[in-house]
């Protein structure tokens, strides 16, 4: 038989059972995840494919602009509040660096594909479902945005897999856990 709600608490304050408090539930639920390797995959190649967007907003790598210029265009030329550009800044360069440590991924991958979604119903969905390839289209399509939309899914639903720091906090949990 299974130990009602009633009966862990019991448990709990008898110092033995299952630690109940909201945020240690919360901490649980985002960094369960197996030891999964295509997990790791998936967000490894999120991480891959967004770090440099990120690093040509926010440091002016890859033949970007840097912060200055980054918040200027997504404040002007696309009319977003100053919060919510420096927000899509942020999220670009932090978020893959988390996915990549495997840290907090499901939080890092909520936040890519609504900057994802955001980009695409914003700017990218008057330019059709195509990248702009042969360079005939006032714009890049949405193809690229749906892709990264889906990886942000899969690492939300999965979590980190293998190799990853929610993992250890995982296995960290569950030994407190125990050990009560």
């Amino acid at each position: 038989m299974g130990t009602s709600r009633r009966g862990s608490a019991a448990a709990d304050s008898a110092g033995q059972g299952v630690d109940r408090r909201p945020s240690v539930d919360v901490l649980r639920a985002l960094v369960r995840t197996a030891d999964d390797r295509v997990a790791s995959v998936l967000r490894g190649t999120l991480a891959l494919v967004i770090f440099p967007h990120g690093a040509q907003k926010l440091l002016a790598w890859f033949g970007g602009t840097g912060y200055n210029d980054a918040m200027a265009h997504l404040t002007g030329q696309y009319g977003l509040p100053g919060l919510v550009a420096f927000l899509v800044i942020v999220i670009e360069f932090f978020g893959p660096l988390a996915l990549a440590l495997g840290l907090l991924s499901r939080i890092a991958a909520a936040g890519i594909g609504m900057v994802m979604i955001g980009a695409a119903l914003t700017t990218h969905l008057p330019h059709g479902f195509f990248m702009n390839w042969f360079g005939d289209q006032a714009g890049e399509g949405f193809e690229y945005h749906l892709l990264a939309v889906g990886l942000a899914i899969a690492v939300i639903a999965h979590g980190s897999g293998a190799l990853s720091v929610d993992r250890a906090l995982m296995r960290e949990l569950s030994a407190r856990s125990v050990a009560r």
